[in-house]
């Protein structure tokens, strides 16, 4: 698109990150603007598990998280062999969901990421209802082969919108923050700069 950038329209199925099982299909625009920003993403999905069953798993996720009666800490999720201790399957899960929306503003028409490794975790235990994280996420870069190393505090409430801040090695400048638009996971993401821990 003269002076704006080049737009993608994508079509493409997708599945749960945890079972392999197919969890719908969906359409796409991406728009690489011109000048250094996010991509500019329209996005609507048909699902295979009806908003009620993703309801269901979020609560148990949630549940599984607050019934914890110390703080969850852990290091190096997965291990060198890939495997996750099912006690910190949850803050993998929440990892996945936030860094996504690092690895979205980060991207461009020639970088992509994905999440090598939560190098640590540390819960925050706060008296409302809310569950707050503080990580260490280790991002694969593609084509460089580099690993990013990126500091994201999570919060998270089923029913709200996931709330992402984070600062990435190699940027100099503040915390981004994001918040998502639906409940339950990042998608939607929208961001607002300049927040700060």
């Amino acid at each position: 698109i003269p002076e704006s950038g080049h737009k993608y329209y994508l079509q493409f199925s997708t599945e749960d990150y945890r079972t392999g099982e197919d969890a719908g299909s969906c359409l796409a625009t991406v728009l690489y603007p011109k000048k250094k920003s996010p991509p500019v993403v329209s996005i609507k999905c048909s699902h295979t598990k009806d908003k009620k069953e993703i309801q269901e798993e979020d609560n148990r996720l949630y549940q599984r998280i607050r019934h914890q009666t110390k703080p969850i800490t852990g290091n190096n999720i997965p291990d060198s062999y890939g495997n996750i201790e099912p006690a910190l399957e949850p803050v993998w899960a929440l990892a996945v969901a936030g860094s996504s929306f690092i690895m979205w503003k980060k991207s461009t028409e020639t970088l992509g990421y994905f999440l090598a490794q939560v190098k640590a975790v540390k819960q925050w235990m706060r008296k409302d209802d809310f569950t707050e994280f503080d990580y260490t996420v280790l991002l694969h870069e593609i084509p460089t082969q580099e690993i990013i190393s990126c500091h994201m505090r999570l919060t998270w409430l089923p029913g709200h919108p996931l709330k992402v801040k984070h600062l990435c090695a190699s940027e100099s400048h503040g915390m981004d923050e994001a918040s998502g638009a639906e409940s339950g996971s990042a998608a939607g993401a929208s961001a607002e700069n300049g927040a700060h821990f």
